[in-house]
């Protein structure tokens, strides 16, 4: 009787350990950290206005291979931004920016949506921050 409830605990035990691994996402002591910079260009592409961090830009992440974003920060006064408590694991950040391709324009003349600027960023470790390139966007 003895070794089935010794074989039952170390059952209980392995099936606790394995549900217990944790992917990407919050719950962790680690940060990513970066700055969104912006070209701000007129209507049409023909004229570059002005350049600088960008304030009140909007930055997501996603966790791991999660279909849609975890989470969304806007950029302070100086374009930099902040994702805190994260665990271990891949993560995508991203912000929007014009498309100055001009390609595809819509019935009513209108150019198209804004396209991801994605980054990719790993963290290896507990405790790490991990520093982005710029995202560079178009406005």
């Amino acid at each position: 009787m003895k070794t089935i409830r010794t074989k039952l605990f170390y059952v209980l035990m392995l099936m606790i350990v394995v549900a217990c691994k944790k992917e990407a996402g919050e719950g962790g002591s680690s940060f990513i950290k970066g700055k969104v910079f912006a070209k701000y260009y007129d209507k049409y592409f023909y004229t570059l206005g002005d350049s600088a961090y960008a304030p009140d830009i909007d930055v997501y992440i996603i966790y791991g291979n999660d279909a849609t974003f975890g989470e969304r920060q806007r950029t302070t006064y100086d374009g930099s931004y902040e994702f805190k408590y994260l665990r271990k694991g891949t993560y995508k950040i991203y912000a929007y920016s014009r498309d100055s391709s001009g390609v595809y324009k819509n019935q009513i003349n209108q150019y198209a949506p804004d396209i991801a600027i994605i980054k990719d960023v790993e963290i290896t470790g507990k405790k790490q921050t991990v520093e982005v390139p710029d995202i560079n966007v178009l406005q």
